[in-house]
């Protein structure tokens, strides 16, 4: 029982103290919930990183939602999502409730451009982290790096092109890879 509060306290440091949304906090995540807590490896979090960007919901509290499971059960998975939604909860409400106009003050639109700044930096720090900790096949990475590259020419040419209609592209390509490069006997079964 005295993982529980960790985990809400964790969490809730983790959504307190990032700006930017799930991908800036995945760098967080890791450095604590895998480097320094050890509560999940490397590789689960990559797969919960894989997991929770095609499950619906925002990514840092699918991530909070698995490590908690992992650590605690469904108890812990509800106090580390719990951790991870209650300070952006608060913040809001006391934003809504104490500040009409807070946009129009130039002090706190010039902090919110600082704010976006960092945030690119820590989603950098989040995709870098990941492909140095990527598994050295050649394949994977190319398909990686091509993504990014037709991600990023579809925004600077503002093309018409559905982000989902790329992520159904680049799976098709996965799929076609693995299935090409000997995939396990998909027919036989585990019986074999």
């Amino acid at each position: 029982m005295s993982i529980l509060p960790d985990l809400f306290l964790t969490f809730a440091k983790i959504g307190l103290f990032t700006f930017g949304g799930g991908y800036a906090m995945l760098a967080i995540i890791e450095n604590i919930c895998v480097e320094r807590r050890k509560w999940i490896t490397h590789d689960e979090m990559m797969n919960i990183t894989v997991i929770a960007e095609s499950t619906p919901g925002p990514i840092a509290i699918n991530c909070a939602t698995f490590t908690g499971y992992k650590k605690a059960g469904f108890i812990g998975a509800l106090a580390a999502t719990l951790g991870m939604i209650t300070p952006s909860f608060v913040i809001i409400f006391l934003i809504s409730r104490c500040l009409d106009n807070i946009l129009t003050w130039t002090v706190m639109a010039n902090a919110l451009k600082g704010v976006k700044i960092a945030v690119g930096l820590l989603i950098l720090d989040a995709a870098f982290t990941m492909i140095k900790k990527m598994p050295g096949k050649k394949l994977q990475r190319t398909t990686m790096v091509c993504s990014c590259i037709a991600m990023l020419l579809i925004h600077l040419f503002a093309w018409n092109f559905s982000s989902i209609s790329l992520m159904l592209a680049a799976a098709a390509v996965s799929l076609m890879i693995f299935i090409v490069s000997g995939a396990p006997d998909l027919k036989g079964g585990a019986g074999k």
